[in-house]
């Protein structure tokens, strides 16, 4: 019975075929990563992010995960180019504006599509629960802290 709930676990996880000798793809169709072949950073607001494609230093595209823990965030802050967001889980929490204020934070549950536009001012992170979001964009971009003092 055990046996089963194992495999009936790695079944829902995904992991099931990769342990049964899936076929192999052809890299130049399809490249990936699988979960435990992301090296993810740790980062100065308190989270982790792993960059998957790209480089954000660079021209072109790139694509970010990042994982916010509970009770961690940034500053208000702008970016010079358009941002592209998805949460993936979790419930991530955005503010717009030079003042930080947390308290007006507003909601974004999982599934939710965000644009951070280029030089608009905001802030976010998570409080009660772990939030992973996915950013895509063009490089190269950069961040400038605008937090009123």
């Amino acid at each position: 019975m055990n046996a089963v709930r194992t495999l009936a676990a790695l079944a829902l996880a995904g992991i099931l075929p990769v342990l049964a000798g899936a076929a192999e793809l052809d890299a130049k169709s399809v490249t990936y990563q699988l979960p435990p072949d992301i090296k993810w950073q740790k980062t100065a607001a308190g989270g982790e992010s792993v960059v998957v494609q790209g480089n954000p230093s660079q021209p072109g595209i790139y694509v970010q995960l990042i994982r916010w823990a509970p009770g961690t965030g940034s500053r208000p802050h702008f970016h010079n180019q358009d941002r592209y967001i998805t949460v993936i889980s979790g419930t991530w929490y955005k503010g717009t504006g030079t003042k930080y204020d947390p308290d007006s934070m507003v909601a974004m549950p999982a599934g939710t599509f965000i644009v951070d536009h280029a030089n608009g001012v905001h802030y976010d992170g998570a409080k009660g629960e772990m939030a992973v979001i996915q950013i895509v964009g063009m490089g190269p971009v950069s961040t400038t802290q605008a937090e009123e003092k």
